[in-house]
């Protein structure tokens, strides 16, 4: 689904999510959509048969967060989506990988369908999301936790905080893999999310 100018939150995404999902469902997000994730397991969690989490974290916002995310905003506005999807993937994807002009890209057109005020109302609801570490010890469904071994944005380890903490979970972490690890190794991805969905 598509965020709107509406979905200003993580809650209002959350509910977004919840009012066009079906009664039940098996539920996966990636990066800001595994905080969506946690939101609406929160809120519905009779409603979440599964949930798979990917590059994404837990926790509240940390103090030196804002500046940067400022500063892509700033490049967007300035300098339009493009020259901001650059800068952006400069620490989301491995140095090994900068170098492969397709998926560079490809990631690259997928932020250049986005406009700058869409690109800060996510920024927003992304600084103003609630911490969902005290949820996972509550959460009660199959579980994967993915990320990248790569992943400088969302290391392996806070996944492997947050497997620990979610009983029924499956930590894996993609080798030669950085944040996007939906379209640096789809194939890989794939497999694991195989996995979940059968257990």
């Amino acid at each position: 689904m598509e965020w709107g100018p509406e979905h200003d939150s993580i809650l209002a995404m959350a509910e977004a999510v919840l009012a066009w999902a079906p009664p039940t469902f098996a539920l996966a997000g990636h990066s800001m959509g595994g905080r969506v994730a946690f939101q609406v397991y929160r809120l519905a969690p009779e409603r979440v048969t599964k949930i798979a989490v990917m590059n994404t974290g837990s926790d509240a916002r940390g103090e030196t967060e804002e500046p940067g995310r400022r500063r892509l905003l700033e490049i967007a506005r300035s300098q339009g989506m493009r020259a901001m999807a650059v800068e952006w993937l400069k620490g989301m994807i491995p140095a090994y990988r900068q170098s492969d002009a397709a998926l560079v890209e490809e990631i690259v057109k997928m932020f250049e369908r986005k406009s700058p005020d869409l690109f800060e109302i996510q920024m927003l609801a992304l600084l103003g999301r609630p911490n969902a570490t005290p949820l996972l010890s509550h959460i009660l469904c199959p579980a994967l936790v993915l990320t990248g071994f790569d992943d400088t944005w969302s290391p392996p380890g806070r996944h492997l905080e947050m497997a620990q903490s979610i009983r029924l979970s499956e930590l894996v972490v993609i080798p030669k893999c950085g944040h996007m690890s939906t379209m640096e190794r789809p194939e890989e991805v794939t497999a694991a999310m195989r996995g979940w969905l059968m257990q």
